[in-house]
């Protein structure tokens, strides 16, 4: 578990209780040593926190004192959570389960009527799992992985006619159409921009090599780019 996930599920365990909650408690729930939880929770009151208590006592939050939950409209929350479930429809694994997780810390820290609301959400992105989907999720992990390490990728792709080609590209950013993914890239073998659909992409192999943004060619240009074809069209 990351530090930061343990610092949030501390406050979260200690919110509202008016009895102290001891550390071994603490310690057990988030799989630690006493140790760190001592660290987190005197890092925690050094931050401001209002934590009172000590080793081998307990710990509380200062009454009157709590931290005030996240505040969302009912609106706000009903985007997070169609948000959610489209994410873990429509994109790789990785994200679905960051994306589900986001979640559930946000519905941990609301008032009852707020979490009985995101319930009600009548807005469905059923989650299908064939072969093939969860071979493409995979791929959508793979390339979103790429562009956040600047990684060049070799691909074996195909064409809406079904030429295929092996390209050097260097992986900008991902794109929903509302049923297609795209992945704009710099291609090097056409010297431009190019988008590819990761439905096409037969293989798809990092080099080695690592991009850094040249101007012209990073993602503010390629985004230009497209605006101006887009628009052009229209």
């Amino acid at each position: 578990m990351r530090r930061a996930d343990r610092l949030f599920l501390i406050i979260h365990a200690l919110r509202g209780r008016r009895t102290a909650l001891p550390a071994r408690s603490l310690a057990d729930t988030l799989g630690v040593s006493l140790r760190t939880v001592y660290r987190d929770v005197a890092d925690l009151q050094l931050s401001g926190v209002p934590i009172e208590g000590e080793a081998g006592v307990g710990y509380v939050l200062r009454k009157g004192s709590d931290i005030p939950p996240l505040m969302f409209t009912a609106d706000e929350l009903e985007s997070l959570v169609v948000g959610t479930r489209f994410v873990r429809a429509f994109a790789g694994e990785k994200l679905a389960a960051g994306a589900q997780a986001a979640l559930l810390k946000i519905e941990a820290v609301l008032p009852p009527e707020l979490r009985e609301r995101a319930a009600r959400t009548r807005i469905y992105a059923p989650v299908w799992r064939d072969a093939g989907r969860v071979a493409f999720a995979a791929m959508i992990d793979r390339l979103n992985g790429a562009i956040s390490d600047s990684q060049v990728l070799c691909l074996d792709y195909a064409d809406e006619a079904g030429r295929t080609s092996t390209r050097e590209v260097e992986p900008l950013c991902l794109a929903f159409w509302g049923g297609k993914w795209t992945l704009g890239s710099w291609c090097r073998l056409r010297e431009g921009f190019r988008n590819f659909r990761p439905d096409r992409i037969a293989d798809c192999r990092p080099t080695g090599e690592r991009f850094a943004p040249q101007r012209g060619r990073d993602l503010d240009a390629y985004l230009e780019a497209m605006r101006g074809y887009y628009e052009g069209m229209g």
